[in-house]
């Protein structure tokens, strides 16, 4: 596999590699500045705990013998050497287990101010202090660094000076043991970084993968591609916001191809029809004025029929682009229902409807009427057509109870519409079963513009229909702004 320096994989080995240095190396400098403190005062801190053992079976429990073997055993198991000294400096108790290495014995040598082995000497040091004290010191006949820890104490009415010392274990071979520790810990730490980056990577970049070569499938117009998002939720997201994409770009290639059929054939039919005509006033009815007026008249129609056409496709590519201002206003819904089923009237007379209007005397709502209008006109249109004889068409408009919210209903009593077609009738072209014969009256984009004027209302919409039921349509304005006109 060529390596990439710009992709993930990479970038999260170098990442985690980095940090995993950063860490070590963060490591190693506190632990290679810190261990000789630490170390030294871990060691005063044992020393002193010594200490207090030592105090509780000597002075404590007034030097009984069972008490004094476990005292020498405490110094024996930690290897320190004790003393303890009354208020003349004389030597009341000692326990060694470092023989010459011990500092409190006559003779030893220190690089240490004062003489370790003169009690008197000792006991000052207590006295000018605040009752405790720390030394460290080389032993000069060993040549070892050591520590020694004393305390003054007070009980049974009298002052004893307890002194234990211990030696320090050569701390340049602890850093020694702990350096080459190190370098194999630091190996070790860059592997395991390395492996867990690598193998983590790899489930993040497998998906990302897998989804590109689906992508490049999707590009070339393969819809029957499918996105993988692996283990993780950011991943899974995206392929499943993928897949909706594909299916979603599957339905609209879909209807680009029927969209382009139905133009066609919307388009053809009348171009067909206005040919015809033309050449049969050239050789057959060009002398004749009443065959000619009426081929014209059909050519004329055609001629309508595609001008409504291009007027309805570019409504509805300015509403759906988002491009189309609204003119919004208050205006009296009630009064615009009537003029709707006044301007159907002459339609609604030659079907010997009945239609019966439903709404208040005034409704004031705020939106753009010219639009609205249209939709309310739409829905009537349709009602009419699909009504047979005799039948009744029910128009209302009103307030729901939430006192905030209009609703308009136009019913029916036409074949229906099945449960099937419901979901799609709002599309570009789809029309239901009731009609799929050409009308000179509609260019079949009737409610997909309605969709997009009450999208842009932001209204709530929809149809209740049953096969040979009858259909109801309907729209919610919901929290109208009923404004104020300025003055």
């Amino acid at each position: 596999m060529k390596l990439d320096r710009h992709g993930i994989r990479f970038s999260f080995w170098l990442v985690f590699t980095l940090f995993a240095i950063g860490v070590v190396f963060l490591l190693g400098v506190l632990q290679f500045t810190l261990i000789k403190p630490y170390y030294r005062n871990s060691k005063l801190t044992n020393v002193k705990e010594i200490g207090n053992e030592i105090q509780q079976y000597v002075i404590n429990q007034n030097g009984n013998s069972a008490a004094m073997n476990r005292a020498f055993q405490v110094a024996v198991n930690n290897n320190v050497c004790v003393a303890i000294y009354n208020t003349s400096g004389f030597k009341i108790y000692s326990a060694d287990s470092l023989g010459s290495g011990c500092v409190f014995n006559a003779g030893s040598s220190t690089n240490y101010e004062v003489d370790t082995s003169d009690g008197y000497a000792m006991k000052q040091l207590l006295e000018g202090g605040n009752g405790e004290a720390s030394i460290n010191l080389v032993n000069q006949k060993t040549n070892q660094d050591m520590v020694v820890y004393g305390r003054k104490i007070h009980s049974n009415l009298m002052n004893y000076y307890l002194f234990v010392n211990s030696p320090l274990e050569p701390v340049d071979s602890i850093v020694a043991f702990f350096g080459r520790q190190y370098i194999i810990f630091t190996f070790v730490i860059l592997l395991a970084a390395s492996f867990v980056s690598l193998l983590i990577a790899g489930r993040l970049v497998r998906p990302i993968v897998n989804m590109t070569q689906e992508a490049d499938k999707l590009a070339a117009a393969d819809y029957s591609c499918s996105f993988e998002g692996g283990s993780f939720t950011e991943t899974k997201e995206l392929a499943e916001s993928l897949n909706d994409a594909t299916q979603k770009l599957s339905k609209i290639d879909e209807l680009r191809k029927d969209l382009i059929a139905n133009v066609s054939h919307d388009i053809k039919t009348p171009l067909t029809s206005i040919r015809a005509y033309a050449e049969m006033i050239r050789d057959i009815s060009g002398d004749l004025p009443e065959k000619r007026d009426e081929h014209l008249d059909v050519i004329i129609s055609e001629a309508d029929y595609l001008d409504r056409l291009v007027v309805d496709m570019s409504e509805l590519s300015k509403l759906q682009s988002g491009t189309y201002v609204l003119k919004e206003k208050n205006f009296d819904l009630s009064a615009v229902i009537r003029n709707v089923v006044r301007l159907n009237s002459v339609m609604i007379e030659e079907g010997k409807l009945h239609v019966t209007i439903d709404t208040p005397p005034l409704l004031i709502v705020y939106g753009d009427e010219t639009k609205l209008t249209e939709v309310i006109y739409n829905f009537l249109s349709n009602a009419v057509k699909h009504t047979p004889e005799n039948g009744n068409i029910t128009i209302r408009a009103f307030m729901k109870d939430d006192e905030e919210t209009v609703r308009v209903e136009v019913k029916d009593e036409g074949e229906g519409i099945s449960e099937e077609e419901l979901p799609l009738i709002w599309d570009r072209y789809q029309k239901s079963s009731r009609s799929f014969s050409r009308s000179m009256s509609s260019t079949g984009l009737g409610l997909s513009i309605v969709k997009a004027i009450l999208d842009s209302h932001h209204a709530v919409y929809g149809v209740e229909s049953q096969k040979g039921n009858g259909s109801m349509f309907w729209f919610e304005l919901h929290n109208p702004k009923v404004v104020e006109e300025k003055a």
